[in-house]
């Protein structure tokens, strides 16, 4: 059985953001319940180990909200989890590896662009590589992640490219408001429980759904997807940002070529919206887009929630 943590629900910043005073960041200071950190999910093909998928700054109040997470009993230093998997080289994807420093072993594993980026940054050294191995991931090709001790995981992954952009950071021209698409950097995961049938899909950022994805998601039973806007003018009309979502390289909730009317002809079991933004009027239970979203078959998860294939 594949077991799936939601970790995290929210985009970069979380939910409330720490300097935005916008409708639904200050509901969520007056409502823990409206609460949410930034996204990242757990998974495990035993229940014993789990790898992280993305590192979010959030992550040390992600392993204490957790108990699969937790040392187990009776060891004075331990982590179940064997490793992380980096869908691309965001702050809010690679910063929580920093948190991680303490020597536990686990594995790394990434586009060769996201650990060339790592090792650039001798920050990202505090990790020893003697005890956090760094593997490469080649897009198209299947991997079985491996233990600290050496045995299998349990499970399969294939990473494969995503229509996206370079991380703000490493932009040559961040100035430009035209749309960027380095598919390189980029990156969906397709997990599979490798003795049995069962796989699931994580794209936590995508700026078009193409044929070839629709082809790939078709009739899968579970799907986490790009959830960041609702609208791609979104923080614009909010008076937050000058930039749509297609240029930071995400794909709207609605509208006509929004992932709701894009992937709901697919027979996908389960859909579910992740890294939503601050700004999104999905993520309160009441307004009209979170009812939307719902009747078109989406569920926006709460931190904490599981799901099992």
């Amino acid at each position: 059985m594949l077991r799936i943590i939601v970790l995290g629900t929210a985009a970069g910043g979380g939910l409330p953001q720490w300097n935005c005073g916008c409708d639904n960041c200050n509901r969520a200071r007056r409502d823990p319940n409206l609460q949410m950190t930034q996204c990242s999910i757990a998974v495990s093909a035993d229940g014993d180990h789990w790898y992280l998928i993305n590192a979010s700054p959030d992550i040390r109040q992600q392993i204490v909200a957790t108990p699969q997470l937790h040392p187990r009993p009776d060891r004075l230093r331990d982590s179940p989890i064997a490793g992380v998997i980096l869908t691309n080289g965001e702050i809010d994807a690679i910063a929580g590896l920093l948190t991680l420093r303490e020597g536990s072993p686990f594995a790394i594993h990434a586009h060769q662009a996201v650990l060339d980026t790592l090792k650039a940054n001798s920050i990202f050294n505090v990790l020893a590589t003697e005890r956090v191995k760094r593997h490469a991931m080649t897009s198209g090709q299947a991997f079985n992640p491996m233990l600290p001790d050496g045995s299998a995981s349990g499970l399969e992954i294939t990473p494969f490219k995503v229509p996206g952009k370079e991380a703000l950071y490493l932009e040559s021209d961040a100035s430009s408001l035209a749309a960027a698409r380095d598919d390189g950097g980029t990156l969906g995961l397709k997990i599979r429980h490798a003795s049995e049938d069962k796989a699931f899909f994580f794209i936590p950022a995508c700026a078009e759904v193409t044929p070839e994805l629709k082809a790939m998601l078709a009739g899968a039973p579970l799907v986490f997807f790009d959830g960041t806007l609702w609208r791609d003018d979104e923080l614009i009309e909010a008076g937050l940002s000058r930039k749509t979502g297609q240029r930071m390289g995400h794909v709207s909730m609605s509208g006509t070529n929004g992932a709701m009317a894009a992937l709901g002809e697919l027979g996908i079991g389960q859909k579910i919206f992740l890294h939503i933004n601050n700004s999104n009027p999905a993520l309160l239970d009441q307004s009209s887009e979170r009812r939307s979203a719902e009747q078109a078959g989406w569920q926006i998860p709460r931190d904490g929630m599981e799901f099992h294939l």
